[in-house]
């Protein structure tokens, strides 16, 4: 008798001890994965992974040589040199809007940098930095059928990319307004210009530039809905490297940063007609 009651003690203080260390294993696994992208870990890594668009031009794309180029792309190159000393440190992962927040989640990258706008639904999910870029919904088409109020767009099929604030707008104000709905921003453009849509709704900072390069449309809608801020958002609850970048936000717009990048990338894009002022964000 006394010895099967020791046994089932020893038996019972073996579980309780497997199961502290399946508690204590678990724990250590969620803090390795939380501290992925710290601060530190990029460090010992040497190397900044950044979510960028592939197909947006002049935001981030790539160029004739499969480089990643553009606004974001530019900003990127700089945080990796603040914080690795080397601009070239950094890893671009191409991404459309869909895949932002899975990119962060499963530490395959430890920004997003994909002219990513702030919303209370994303806020829930990731955390944004300070914002870097101001930005609209716009509404492009064609100008010999120009659409130059949104009533204009009622029991027609307008053009969005899945997962942006403009698919977010349109089906929450106007429901009656047939939604188009593509993966990337290339499909996009492309199914406009075939005629898939009366027009297509995007940041109006990307439509003042694809005018540019397409004569035949306007943007008949320069801004509806609240005026959003670009931000670049890292993982839920990734302390140190949301100080960090916050931190160096500060010093590149006190260094007047954000004005050489427009000029660099976005100028040639936009043209006369719009201003550094109308896009960035100072102190």
């Amino acid at each position: 008798m006394k010895k099967k009651v020791l046994l089932s003690i020893l038996s019972i203080l073996t579980i309780g001890s497997l199961a502290g260390c399946g508690s204590s294993t678990a724990k250590a696994t969620k803090s390795n994965q939380e501290e992925a992208s710290s601060v530190t870990a990029i460090k010992k890594r040497d190397k900044l992974k950044v979510a960028v668009f592939g197909d947006l031009s002049p935001y981030g794309y790539l160029d004739e040589k499969g480089e990643n180029q553009g606004y974001d792309v530019y900003l990127a190159k700089q945080l990796a040199k603040d914080l690795l000393g080397d601009e070239n440190k950094v890893e671009f992962v191409v991404v459309n809007a869909e895949e932002r927040v899975d990119a962060l989640k499963s530490n395959k990258v430890d920004i997003v940098l994909a002219n990513f706008t702030k919303t209370p639904e994303r806020e829930k999910v990731v955390d944004f930095a300070n914002p870097y870029m101001k930005v609209g919904i716009g509404v492009v088409s064609l100008k010999k059928a120009a659409i130059t109020s949104p009533d204009a767009l009622s029991g027609k099929e307008l053009i969005v990319t899945k997962g942006t604030t403009a698919e977010t707008y349109f089906t929450k104000e106007y429901p009656d307004v047939q939604l188009e709905k593509y993966e990337s921003k290339s499909q996009q453009f492309q199914a406009l210009t075939d005629g898939r849509g009366a027009a297509l709704a995007d940041d109006n900072t990307y439509l003042y530039a694809w005018v540019k390069e397409n004569p035949d449309y306007e943007v008949g809608i320069k801004e509806i809905g609240e005026v959003s801020t670009i931000n670049p958002a890292v993982k839920k609850g990734n302390e140190t490297l949301l100080k960090w970048v916050n931190e160096d936000l500060d010093k590149l717009s006190d260094a007047n940063f954000f004005e050489t990048a427009y000029d660099a990338t976005l100028k040639p894009f936009f043209g006369a007609d719009i201003k550094a002022s109308d896009v960035i964000i100072t102190k």
